[in-house]
């Protein structure tokens, strides 16, 4: 009985400078963080044990507006708020446990990851500690990918929006103080939040991943928990119970019910925020689901819980280790969340400081900086290591940051329609219309049309096979949906446009249990050569395991023998593809305005000698490089695929 009371005295003093705004310990809200992290936490090990429990941090979020509220706004009535003050409590708080986490992955990672996986993670690292992650992540891929298990700090996205949250914030209020009095200030944080919800809804169906990832479109989501701090509900005892188990009830639907496939966060996010509103609203520091002894526990090591357990998920996926080790993750997790907490996050950093020039005594910012040159200097020394290598820019695959059409709409959607290759100056009479295992042909095609002196649209995007409809593979972020149906309501409607449509698809990748879409690429193979249109279908390439062209590329560093015959080929999509290559040309009527090339005429084998050295076609095990599709250019001039379709580019 003694080491409870102990061990809540503890708590309650840890809290105690985060939550200064009100006069005592609110266990509500510790309790609320605990719930935050168990969904996120169960999300990331399982997502079949809680399919939305990523709007764990959307409470998150909600939690720490109606902190930083609170604080700024009561020090604002005293006319006694510090922005450095409260920039350096901040950094106090988040940046010890995070720089002690990124220290301890960049070492392991010079044990145990590939150069260009310790290259990726200096990266990373520096724009964690630097707290711009989640505009890096943004622009690399959506966060439900199956990529985003190869990066060991993905998590810390959001630790970047509530630090950008922190630096904006405060000074919005600041001039706000100085041209009105502080109960417009507040109807104004009011009004925004309103507004924000809107532009966020708006956004995430336009700009998907932007709106997962920037400040913008979160920036609600923390506003709303300031609305709690400014507008508290005076509720009787009954009232308080209700509002918290109906806040309690939508946090744990939206866990529930919510799932990566949802669009997000869009206007389903307001079910966990307002949850997470009505909790706070209900002020029940005596209630058995957020006072309970685990949820305080739970909520107190909730931040370096947090912290540990991503790359904790990321370690099984990197190491193939099997369901056991989802458990113990989560044990481990747990354990690494209290011992930071213990002994990294109670290091009491100073705060009030005399002098301007004093607050570079911060030892916080010295850790960041530390860890930051570490990662940025690792990142560097890693690319001059490769810099030197042979065309080692064109190792990659064709994309629009190399000039090329293709887009993956990592970002914003792109509205690429008007992206010409060849003889720009001309009007396009040939239509590149498929997936990125038709974009990554653009280097080869770039060069046939500069050698006709023909242009052509490209109009390819990642996961998008040819057709009209509004099927997708099933398997992919709403980001990449929206840019197929974006290219597809083009096509079609521009298709009389075009004499000639080059199409492609990785058969493989819209196999589903419930549905096979390759009927829809037949028919629609079958209606354009109905309607007189030549057409030239181009073949999957070889499918691989490993990540061929990182692969080839470490084996360059450490002059070690690159042989492709050392990586296991996934035979069953391989077959796959082929089958359903045959299958087509049998549906299709034998025609000379249909060309179905086979893949041993644009590449027989899966490397090609360059310089002395045996490259591989693949960039990525998957997608042929840029230089490997420029290659092509003279095996088919050699094979006669050249002069047969010339007459169907040039009409």
């Amino acid at each position: 009985m003694v080491a409870l009371r102990y061990d809540s005295y503890k708590i309650k003093l840890h809290f105690k400078f985060l939550e200064s705004t009100i006069l005592q310990f609110r266990s509500d809200i510790n309790g609320l963080r605990a719930i935050a992290v168990i969904g996120v936490v169960l999300f990331h090990f399982n997502a079949s044990w809680m399919s939305g429990g990523f709007a764990g941090v959307d409470v998150f979020f909600v939690i720490s507006g109606f902190l930083m509220t609170g604080i700024i706004f009561r020090e604002i009535e005293k006319e006694k708020f510090s922005v450095l003050k409260f920039y350096i409590a901040r950094a106090n708080r988040i940046i010890p446990a995070l720089a002690v986490l990124c220290i301890v992955l960049l070492v392991f990672g010079w044990f145990y990851l590939t150069p260009f996986g310790h290259r990726d993670l200096g990266k990373h690292v520096g724009s964690s500690i630097g707290f711009f992650s989640n505009i890096i992540y943004m622009g690399e891929a959506g966060y439900f990918d199956a990529a985003s298990h190869k990066k060991w700090l993905l998590h810390t996205w959001s630790l970047s929006v509530e630090w950008q949250f922190y630096i904006v914030y405060p000074l919005v209020l600041v001039v706000m103080r100085k041209f009105m009095p502080v109960k417009t200030m507040k109807a104004t944080v009011l009004l925004g939040t309103v507004l924000g919800f809107i532009y966020c809804i708006i956004v995430t169906y336009k700009w998907p991943n932007a709106a997962y990832y920037l400040l913008p479109t979160r920036a609600w989501e923390m506003m709303i928990g300031g609305v709690a701090y400014l507008y508290p509900l005076a509720l009787k005892e009954e009232r308080k119970k209700l509002v918290e188990r109906f806040g309690f009830v939508l946090i744990i639907g939206s866990y529930l019910f919510i799932s990566k496939e949802t669009p997000w966060p869009g206007y389903l996010a307001i079910f966990p925020v307002l949850g997470s509103f009505l909790i706070i609203q209900g002020q029940r520091n005596d209630s058995f689901i957020t006072s309970n002894i685990i949820s305080q526990k739970i909520g107190a090591w909730s931040y370096s819980i947090y912290l540990w357990h991503w790359p904790i998920v990321v370690a099984i996926y990197y190491f193939s280790l099997n369901e056991m080790f989802i458990y113990l993750g989560i044990v481990l997790s747990v354990l690494l969340g209290f011992l930071s907490n213990k002994f990294i996050e109670n290091i009491k950093f100073r705060v009030d400081f005399g002098h301007l020039s004093s607050y570079l005594k911060c030892k916080p910012l010295y850790m960041a900086l530390f860890v930051g040159v570490l990662g940025g200097g690792n990142y560097a020394y890693i690319n001059y290591r490769f810099i030197n290598l042979p065309d080692v820019e064109k190792y990659d695959v064709a994309q629009s940051k190399y000039g090329y059409c293709f887009t993956g709409a990592v970002g914003f959607l792109k509205n690429n329609t008007s992206c010409l290759i060849g003889n720009i100056e001309k009007k396009a009479n040939v239509l590149i219309f498929g997936d990125s295992f038709l974009g990554h042909y653009e280097p080869l095609l770039q060069k046939v049309a500069l050698e006709l002196d023909i242009s052509m649209l490209s109009l390819t995007s990642a996961s998008c096979f040819p057709s009209f409809s509004n099927s997708d593979y099933g398997k992919v972020g709403n980001a990449y949906i929206a840019q197929c149906l974006m290219n597809r309501k083009f096509a079609k409607k521009h298709i009389d446009d075009f004499d000639t449509i080059i199409l492609s698809v990785r058969w493989d990748a819209f196999r589903r249990s419930d549905i096979d879409y390759s009927n829809e690429v037949y028919e629609f193979v079958n209606y354009l050569v109905e309607k007189g249109k030549n057409v030239i279908f181009l073949p999957a390439p070889t499918i691989f395991h490993a990540n061929i062209g990182e692969k080839y590329k470490e084996t360059l560093l450490s002059d070690d023998e690159f042989d492709i015959k050392n990586y296991l080929i996934d035979e069953s999509n391989n077959h796959y593809n082929i089958e359903k290559s045959r299958e087509l040309l049998v549906s299709i009527p034998t025609l000379e305005n249909f060309i179905s090339i086979p893949k041993s005429l644009l590449y027989p084998e899966d490397t090609f000698d360059h310089k002395g050295n045996n490259i591989p076609y693949s960039a990525d095990g998957g997608h042929i490089s840029i230089l490997g599709a420029e290659r092509m250019l003279s095996t088919i001039k050699n094979n006669g695929v050249y002069d047969r379709i010339k007459p169907l580019l040039i009409q």
